[in-house]
């Protein structure tokens, strides 16, 4: 909703429409904070319109600021590739969670 703050409330939409798309995605509703930015461009999405957010925060250059470093970082990740969700963990060095005898 726009103006509203809430962040992503969807993701799984938002990827969705992404995926469905053929034109570039811009999340233009409900971003807050500099986090919700870099959710948006973590799902792929091409851009953030963030004015509400930066318009009205206590400091909107600090905020605009925030704003551009979290939409670099969330287009980074996503382009990185998050390792998979898992129900269960799961160690990722070989050996973790042995004890080594000291003997």
């Amino acid at each position: 909703m726009i103006g509203s703050g809430q962040g992503v409330l969807n993701p799984l939409n938002l990827q969705l429409i992404k995926q469905r798309a053929q034109v570039p995605v811009v999340c233009d509703a409900g971003v807050g904070c500099a986090s919700d930015a870099a959710i948006a461009m973590e799902l792929g999405l091409d851009a953030v319109l963030c004015n509400t957010a930066v318009a009205q925060a206590q400091e909107p250059e600090l905020m605009a600021r925030a704003m551009g470093l979290a939409v670099e970082a969330g287009r980074l990740g996503f382009l990185s590739g998050r390792i998979p969700r898992r129900d269960q963990a799961e160690a990722s060095s070989v050996g973790a969670g042995f004890r080594r005898s000291l003997s």
